[in-house]
C-alpha cells in the first residue's frame, strides 16, 4: 500500500494543456476519484501516475518514490481499463494468472491467490470460461480480480462501469465500495458520472479543463461548492443560477434581485455580502432547498416566491417541477403529496439558510 502525490503535474499535447499544475496529495488506502466533463483531463492525469502517458512538467510520487521515470510494471500499481481489456483466447483463470506469470511468481502461489480472488468475487465457477462467454458484470469482475491477484500498491480505475446497463452499474458500484473497504488498499478512479463519485469517492477531485476546481468530501462539495463550475456539476438535478442578480439594500434588509423575484438575505450574512452591494452576482439555490408552500419543511429560513408549471415528473419519492417565471426556467424537488399540476400557479419557498452567492465575474463563491 502507498500514498500518492502529484506536484505541480502539467500535460501539454502541443499547444494544447491538457492538465494544469495538478497538485493533490493522496493518503495511503484512500478512495479518491477524478470527475469532470469531457476532456478534462482526468483519465490523462490517470494515465501519467500509471506511465501510460509521460509527463511534462512536475513530479509524481509513489510513497516516497518519484515515478516520472520508472516503467509502468516497476510502478507498483494495477489498472482497471473501460474496455476490461481482457484476452479474448484465454480462460478466465489465465486472464487473472497472466500478470503473476510475467513476474515468474510459484505456481502454486499463482493458483492459490487466483481462486481465493475468484471466490473473493463469486466468479470461482467462471474460472475455465473464456470472456466471450461472459457477461458485461462477470468481464468487469474478472478484469478487477486481474488487478488484485497482484497485490498492487495503488489500484487505478478508468471508467470501469461505463459499459454496464444502469442495474449492473448500481450493483458494481456497491461491490468496488465494498473490495476498497476489505483490501484497505489505495484506489485512484476516474469517471465522467458525478453519481458515481458521490457515492464512492472518499475525497472526490473536480477537474475542469485540465484545471483542479475543487477537492473535498462529497458532503462538501455538495454544501460549500468553491465555484459555479462545481456547484453545477456536483448533484442531481443540478443547482439552479440566476446569472443577471443583484445584492441591494432597503430599510436595513439585505436582498438578492434576480430580475425574476426578491428574496431576504439573511442576517447572518449581511457582513459576508455587504461589500457586494450594487454589483451583479450569481444567485444558485438547488431543486432541493425549494419547497412547495404547503410542505415546508422545518428549521429553514424560507423566502415565498411563485412560479408557472411547465413539467412534472412524478419519481414516487418526489416530485422534480420544471417552472417557469419572467422568462427563466428553474427546477424543484418537492414532496409527492403536493398537488401540483402542468399549466398551474403554485407558491414555493426557497430556503435561504443553504442558497449561494457567486461573483459574477471570478464565478468563485462568496464567503
Amino acid at each position: 500500500m502507498a500514498s500518492v502525490t502529484y506536484r505541480s503535474v502539467y500535460k501539454r499535447f502541443g499547444d494544447v494543456e491538457a492538465v494544469s499544475d495538478l497538485s493533490i496529495e493522496i493518503p495511503d488506502g484512500e478512495f479518491l476519484v477524478f470527475v469532470g466533463p469531457s476532456g478534462c483531463g482526468k483519465s490523462t492525469s490517470l494515465r501519467m501516475l500509471a506511465g501510460l502517458e509521460e509527463i511534462s512538467e512536475g513530479e509524481i510520487l509513489i510513497g516516497d518514490r518519484v515515478v516520472n521515470n520508472v516503467a509502468p510494471k516497476d510502478r507498483d500499481i494495477a489498472m482497471v481499463f473501460q474496455s476490461y481489456a481482457l484476452y479474448p483466447h484465454m480462460t478466465v483463470y489465465d486472464n487473472m494468472a497472466f500478470g503473476l506469470r510475467l513476474r515468474r511468481t510459484p505456481k502454486q502461489v499463482i493458483d492459490e491467490r487466483v481462486r481465493e480472488t475468484a471466490a473473493s468475487l463469486g466468479i470461482e465457477q467462471l474460472l475455465d470460461r473464456r470472456p466471450r462467454q461472459l457477461s458485461g458484470g462477470q468481464r468487469q469482475r474478472v478484469a478487477v480480480g486481474r488487478a488484485i491477484v497482484r497485490e498492487p500498491a495503488v489500484f487505478l480505475l478508468d471508467e470501469p462501469l461505463s459499459n454496464l446497463d444502469a442495474k449492473l452499474r448500481v450493483e458494481a458500484r456497491t461491490f468496488i465500495s465494498k473490495l476498497h473497504q476489505r483490501l484497505g488498499t489505495t484506489f485512484i478512479y476516474v469517471t465522467h458520472d458525478q453519481v458515481e463519485a458521490m457515492t464512492m469517492g472518499q475525497r472526490i477531485c473536480v477537474l475542469n479543463a485540465g484545471k483542479l476546481m475543487q477537492i473535498d468530501t462529497p458532503t462538501n462539495l455538495y454544501d460549500k461548492p468553491d465555484n459555479v463550475f462545481v456547484a453545477g456539476f456536483i448533484g442531481s438535478p443540478s443547482m439552479n443560477f440566476f446569472d443577471n442578480s443583484e445584492l441591494i439594500e432597503e430599510g436595513g434588509t439585505m436582498y438578492i434581485d434576480s430580475g425574476v423575484f426578491r428574496v431576504a438575505v439573511p442576517e447572518e450574512r449581511y457582513d459576508t455580502y455587504r461589500p457586494h452591494l450594487g454589483k451583479k452576482v450569481i444567485f444558485g439555490i438547488r431543486p432541493d432547498n425549494i419547497a412547495h408552500a404547503d410542505f415546508q419543511p422545518p428549521g429553514i429560513i424560507p423566502a415565498p416566491i411563485e412560479a408557472n408549471v411547465d413539467v412534472v415528473e412524478e419519481m414516487g419519492h418526489e416530485k422534480i417541477l420544471y417552472l417557469e417565471e419572467g422568462g427563466k426556467t428553474f427546477l424543484a424537488r418537492i414532496d409527492p403529496r403536493a398537488e401540483v399540476h402542468v399549466g398551474q400557479r403554485v407558491g414555493l419557498m426557497l430556503n435561504m439558510s443553504v442558497m449561494h452567492l457567486f461573483d459574477s465575474d471570478t464565478e468563485q463563491v462568496l464567503r
